[in-house]
């Protein structure tokens, strides 16, 4: 099985502001919405919300809106957070201490259930609950609890190392932290995140429109 390209990821990561909003109409009591009022609220098209939402299979009452639970509920199902996924956490640095107490995790359906570090300080300590286990021992571990996911949150140089122990260990799901691009397997999907990318548009944005 080879990698396969998501196509409308712009749509996808809008997927989560979405739902929070509506999480947010949801409890004030509100059955329906209407595309013009989450247009304005992401100040975009309302016709790009329309698309957005038809990738999900929801549909509208013309004049009425969306209902708000049936929507919820196709979010959702698209993103697959109607299942559970259980993953690790390896780096329990200020970054990975800072997820593992983003508690909004298990609305999406993610369970980080195990944590790793190579720190001594930090192996046997507990974070949000969770014991530090050492990371020298990974690979036999996330065989024997068989997460489906792992977060890398370790330093640059350490993680190609990283990330080859928990694919050893039956990981094939990988969520990158560490600031470098992973040689893996093609069966094995991962998904990098650039922390300086956010702040590298803004600082663009910052010379268009002040200098």
């Amino acid at each position: 099985m080879g990698r396969h390209k998501v196509l409308n990821t712009p749509a996808i990561r809008r997927m989560p502001t979405y739902y929070h909003k509506l999480m947010l109409i949801q409890a004030l009591g509100d059955e329906y919405v209407s595309t013009s009022k989450l247009a304005k609220y992401m100040s975009i098209d309302p016709i790009v919300v329309r698309k957005d939402f038809e990738l999900t299979g929801a549909t509208g009452d013309r004049g009425i809106g969306y209902r708000v639970d049936t929507l919820i509920e196709a979010i959702r199902n698209y993103l697959g957070w109607n299942k559970k996924l259980r993953a690790c956490l390896v780096g329990a640095g200020s970054l990975g201490s800072a997820l593992l107490g983003f508690e909004e995790f298990s609305e999406y359906g993610l369970n980080i259930c195990e944590v790793y570090d190579i720190s001594e300080k930090r192996i046997g300590t507990e974070i949000y609950g969770r014991m530090v286990k050492d990371v020298r021992n990974v690979r036999v571990s996330v065989a024997e609890s068989k997460v489906e996911m792992a977060i890398i949150c370790v330093p640059a140089e350490s993680a190609q190392e990283v990330a080859d122990e928990l694919v050893a260990g039956g990981v094939r799901l990988i969520w990158n932290f560490s600031n470098t691009c992973l040689q893996l397997p093609p069966d094995v999907v991962v998904q990098r995140e650039v922390i300086a990318g956010g702040y590298a548009l803004l600082s663009r944005k910052r010379k268009e429109h002040f200098s």
